[in-house]
Parts: structure tokens; C-alpha cells; sequence
């Protein structure tokens, strides 16, 4: 883990291990349970400062069980934390990614044009299967980190590509017809 990390470690709080696909259950037990014991009714007779300790500390379990429970918020926030991905990072994609993409690109632009039932079905067929493609690849590798962490960081990198590969796909589908 890198010490550049300014944001809480949610997998700490919890008492988990950094992973990808994290135990679910042990997630939502850790929620309930912190839900129940950072209660601020609980505190109501207790100083300005402890309140303010327990209200922070029922924030952060909230916050950490939002990003853990969600995949997509978890598989960023593993990067974040890992010193992977930055907030506000200007990654490049490769450039044969771009060009499968352009031609996508180029069948969304057409069809704003001219609309067409077969071309727009092809379209999505072809960002279906890439986003599968994505899929299944960032899930084998997720499973290969979380299996043997310590020996996997080189996994990160590709891990990486494929978050922003995704990204790009999801801007895509906001773009396609609904129809």
C-alpha cells in the first residue's frame, strides 16, 4: 500500500483485506454492526467533541460501505488507494483501443443523421460484445490480484486500462439511441 493515500482506508475500517471482490457479507455485517455502535442517539449526552467523533465515524462507515458494496466504486477506489489512478488523471488510452472506438464513434455520428433500426442494432451489438470483452477481462485479472496480493501489483497497470477502457464504453452508451 502507498503512503500517499489522503482519503480514510475503508478496507481497514472494515478490518478486510484490500480486494477487488471483497466478502459482501463481511461488508454489510461491519456496516450493521458500526451502524448500530456509532448511532449518534446514543451519544446524545456526551460532549460537543465525542458527538462530532461519532457523527465522523458513522460518515465514514457509511461512505466505506457505499464504495465496498458497489463494484464499479470499488474497483476506483482499490486503484485510488493503490496509487494507481488520480482523480482527475488524463490517462491515454491505446491507440488501437481508438481506433475499434473511432469506428463506433462514426456509426453514432451517422446515425444522428440518418436514423437506421439495423445500423443502430449493429452498433449496440458491437459495444455489447467490447463491454463483455472488458468484463471478462478485468474479472479475471481482479480474481488473480485478490488470490495472491502481494505477488499481483504488476496486474494493477492493466487493471487500470481496463477502468478507463470502461469508462469510454459508458460514455459511448449514454450516446446510442434509445430505440
Amino acid at each position: 500500500m502507498t503512503g500517499q493515500t489522503t482519503f480514510p482506508n475503508y478496507f481497514e475500517f472494515y478490518e478486510l483485506p484490500v480486494e477487488f471482490h471483497p466478502d459482501l457479507n463481511a461488508v454489510k455485517a461491519k456496516f450493521y454492526a458500526f451502524s448500530k455502535k456509532f448511532h449518534p442517539d446514543f451519544y446524545a449526552n456526551e460532549s460537543d467533541d465525542k458527538q462530532q467523533e461519532v457523527l465522523d465515524l458513522s460518515t465514514l462507515n457509511n461512505k466505506a460501505y457505499q464504495v465496498l458494496s458497489h463494484p464499479t466504486k470499488r474497483l476506483r477506489y482499490v486503484l485510488e488507494l493503490k496509487g494507481i489512478v488520480e482523480t482527475d488523471e488524463g490517462y491515454q488510452l491505446p491507440q488501437s483501443f481508438l481506433m475499434e472506438m473511432m469506428d463506433v464513434n462514426e456509426a453514432l455520428m451517422d446515425l444522428e443523421f440518418e436514423p437506421d433500426a439495423k445500423k443502430l442494432a449493429k452498433v449496440k451489438e458491437d459495444v455489447n460484445y467490447i463491454e463483455q470483452q472488458l468484463n471478462d477481462d478485468l474479472n479475471e485479472l481482479t480474481k488473480q490480484f485478490d488470490e495472491n496480493p502481494a505477488e499481483s501489483e504488476s496486474l494493477l497497470g492493466s487493471i487500470k486500462d481496463i477502468f478507463y477502457r470502461q469508462k469510454y464504453i459508458n460514455r459511448i452508451r449514454e450516446r446510442l439511441p434509445k430505440g
